[in-house]
This record gives C-alpha cells, sequence and structure tokens, in this order.
C-alpha cells in the first residue's frame, strides 16, 4: 500500500478526481468565468525557481520561521479555502487537527461548512479567521468577536471580491453543496444551491459591500 501513495501534488490531484463527485472536484478545482486567472496563478507558480547553493554547509537545514509571534517549522500556513465537506465529511475540523499535528497556522475561512466554534473546539491549532466586509458591518463585527472569543489569534481581510465571479463549471454541473454545510450560521448553505448560478452571486450581491474602498467607509467601522 505505502508503495502507491501519491508523491507530488498533481498526484494527489488525480487521486481527488477520482474520489470525488464531478461537480464537487469542479467547484475545488476550478475558477471563474474562462479561467484565465486560474490558468495565469499555476503558470506563475512554473516560474519560481530554487537557487542552488554550492559549496555551502547544508548539513543542518532549518526551514523554520516566525509569523506575528507563532512559530513554525516551515514557512507554510493553512490558506483560507471554503466549504471543506465537499472533500471530507469532517470538513474544516479535518484540517485544523492537520495543521495541529505539524505545527502549522490555519486561516478559517468565512466560507467553511463549519463553523468557528466547531473548529475551536476541534484542536489546539494557531488559528486565523478570513474576514470579508458586509454591507451590514453589524455581521462583520459579529464575525470578529466570535473568532476573537475563540481563540483565533489574528483577522486575515480579504478584499479581492467586489463580486462574485461566475464560476461556468459550476451551472454546467448544477452544483449542490452537502446538505449538513452551513455558511458560517449566516445562511443555509442548502439556500445557495448554484442550480443556475445565481443564488450564490445574488447572496454576494446582496451582502458583500462592492463600496469598500480606503477612502470610503473603512474596515475600522467593524472596530466601533
Amino acid at each position: 500500500m505505502e508503495n502507491n501513495l501519491p508523491v507530488n501534488i498533481r498526484e494527489y490531484q488525480e487521486l481527488a478526481k477520482k474520489a470525488l463527485p464531478k461537480m464537487h472536484y469542479d467547484y475545488i478545482n476550478g475558477g471563474a468565468e474562462d479561467e484565465h486567472t486560474l490558468r495565469d496563478n499555476i503558470a506563475a507558480y512554473g516560474r519560481i525557481l530554487l537557487r542552488p547553493r554550492v559549496l555551502v554547509d547544508v548539513s543542518n537545514i532549518d526551514m523554520s520561521t516566525n509569523l506575528l509571534g507563532y512559530d513554525m517549522p516551515s514557512p507554510i500556513i493553512v490558506a483560507p479555502t471554503g466549504s471543506h465537506k465537499l472533500a471530507n465529511p469532517e470538513g474544516e475540523v479535518a484540517t485544523a487537527r492537520a495543521a495541529a499535528s505539524c505545527n502549522t497556522l490555519m486561516v478559517l475561512s468565512f466560507s467553511a461548512s463549519c463553523k468557528i466554534e466547531e473548529v475551536a473546539s476541534s484542536c489546539n491549532a494557531i488559528r486565523f479567521y478570513q474576514l470579508y466586509v458586509f454591507k451590514n458591518r453589524d455581521i462583520s463585527a459579529t464575525l470578529v468577536r466570535r473568532a476573537e472569543s475563540h481563540g483565533f489569534k489574528a483577522i486575515v481581510l480579504t478584499v479581492d471580491t467586489p463580486m462574485l465571479g461566475r464560476r461556468e463549471a459550476d451551472i454546467r454541473n448544477k452544483m449542490v453543496a452537502p446538505a449538513n454545510a452551513n455558511l458560517e450560521g449566516l445562511m443555509p448553505i442548502d439556500d445557495l444551491d448554484t442550480a443556475d448560478g445565481s443564488k450564490l452571486e445574488k447572496y454576494a450581491r446582496d451582502t458583500l459591500d462592492p463600496s469598500l474602498s480606503w477612502k470610503g467607509r473603512g474596515v475600522a467601522e467593524i472596530h466601533n
């Protein structure tokens, strides 16, 4: 069995493609519109090269680093991605336990399929929380207070979604989320099934603040 374990990310990706329903795999693996940005991102990582060092003592390699006062064995953290229950019944709880076992940091996505409280009580992983700014600032403020009260150490402000991209694969697949998932208790995922791609887009339009800027209504309002 050990001989059949994946040895690189691409092989894990192929296993995921075989194990997951097509609509869930496409949701996790896909991007918006014609996926130009997705392809550009993959190409950008391919252009990152490691410069070899020769005639340098490499008998004791130390990849450890410190982020905001938290020590980690390597500069690798778990980025905020949503809907982990699409891939594992335990969702972000399982992800948090994996992060804890590797002594690394996890950023919990706002669109996680597990609630803040569930992830916080699952293990002792170092946790940050991803925050979107809503038109209704009280929602954002409530999420910050919940995260703080449950031991999350920092807020990762996300401002790259003034409007939701049109995910064509989800529309074609008539994407349906798991019945037991939940968008942070604010709206059942059942209500966001993207059979025509419109419900999730409408939810984003109705809730996220596209006017957010350094000059306008700012993030500081959340703390008032």
